[in-house]
């Protein structure tokens, strides 16, 4: 059989690092191995039970057994809107400043295709999501990494960018609560990326996936919130995340009107929006109660609390995370990310993510996920103590 040829574009896109830790998993489990899952970014949770009606109940009607809307239902967009005004005070056109988009992770690779040309340079979170690094091969365009250091509590700091590729940045990726480090950013910082933005003309992309998970009686800042922000950027929501929702591909842009003009025309090329019973479900998530994400923030932070503790009893060196649902925990002097990643799984048969997958700047550190109940993590902490490593 003829084996026909990618394009150039397509055999210079990044390679999935993470793809040899899955094999690995899963060969280990194939063996009968019990593998304690902290490597991986996907909610353990169940959605919400009056989102799952809200569906059915929607799925039955059939209005929504035709093609939806092309940029999406306006009762999603209306959503939308009182969603940000309650949890954030922001204000939204429903028509030109909403994007519906299918998953977050679809409008953070798109953007690259929207605002890029070959050459132009995106600023870049390192360690960061790798996806933002597929937008901009896709596009042709070159990153600049900002390095998120300890010192600078994982906060870029762009007196370090070099002139010349700011004068050639079109755009500039941010993630707060961030993955992978689980730390939260100040509204102070936000402020400062806003004049930032503006002196040097580009684009501000705020990754906002782990905006609903805060810990110790702290909401994550919107990034819209900063005086100026919506001049400048945009910012994507997805319920992933929030309400358990990460296999349904629902999320959300809002922002800079051309920004998300620039989206939903990309979208009226690719697609014919979501299921309309994913919309309404999606609308329901946002307005009504919100007792469930309170305690799965309540779970979240429970899981940190045995995971942090336990591990600093046993000599780790560890800080505990301020939101997302992860930890980021260094490694032992002297060990890369993939050789420890790979001490805790096939010695102690514990998953975790080498930081190094995440940008050379993640190199020293793994990252571990709060995606198993309390008792799992407990029992990680003992496999670790008796490897005796601190």
């Amino acid at each position: 059989m003829k084996q026909f040829e990618m394009n150039q574009t397509m055999t210079e896109l990044p390679k999935q690092y993470f793809a040899s830790l899955v094999a690995k998993v899963g060969a280990l489990v194939k063996e009968g191995a019990d593998i304690i899952n902290l490597g991986q970014g996907n909610p353990d949770q169940p959605t919400p039970a009056h989102i799952v009606s809200s569906l059915k109940e929607a799925a039955e009607l059939p209005q929504y057994h035709k093609y939806p809307p092309f940029r999406g239902y306006p009762f999603l967009k209306e959503a939308v809107v009182e969603y940000y005004k309650r949890e954030y005070d922001v204000e939204l056109d429903p028509e030109k400043e909403v994007c519906i988009l299918f998953g977050g992770k679809g409008g953070l690779v798109e953007i690259s295709q929207c605002m890029l040309n070959k050459g132009d340079v995106a600023l870049v979170p390192d360690p960061g999501y790798p996806d933002y690094w597929s937008g901009v091969a896709l596009a042709g365009g070159r990153m600049e990494m900002m390095p998120l250091k300890q010192e600078n509590a994982f906060l870029p700091n762009y007196n370090a960018l070099q002139e010349e590729s700011l004068k050639k940045a079109k755009l500039m990726f941010l993630n707060y609560p961030n993955n992978p480090t689980g730390v939260t950013a100040p509204k102070e910082f936000y402020d400062e990326t806003v004049a930032f933005a503006k002196r040097h003309d580009f684009c501000v992309v705020h990754d906002f996936a782990y905006g609903g998970i805060g810990f110790d009686g702290h909401k994550p800042v919107s990034f819209l919130q900063s005086e100026g922000a919506k001049d400048i950027g945009i910012e994507i929501y997805t319920l992933s995340k929030t309400y358990n929702m990460a296999g349904w591909r629902v999320a959300f842009a809002v922002g800079n009107a051309s920004v998300i003009e620039m989206l939903n025309l990309y979208q009226d090329h690719m697609y014919v929006s979501l299921f309309g019973a994913i919309q309404q479900a999606a609308a329901t998530a946002l307005l009504s109660s919100q007792t469930c994400v309170e305690e799965l923030v309540k779970k979240y932070e429970g899981r940190r609390n045995v995971l942090i503790e336990g591990l600093q009893s046993i000599g780790w060196d560890v800080t505990s995370p301020s939101g997302s649902f992860f930890a980021w925990l260094p490694c032992p002097e002297g060990m890369s990310s993939e050789e420890f990643a790979d001490i805790l799984l096939y010695k102690a048969h514990i998953a975790v993510a080498p930081g190094r997958g995440f940008g050379e700047s993640g190199e020293g550190y793994v990252r571990v996920g709060l995606l198993e109940d309390e008792d799992r993590l407990k029992e990680a902490v003992d496999r670790i103590r008796n490897l005796k490593l601190f």
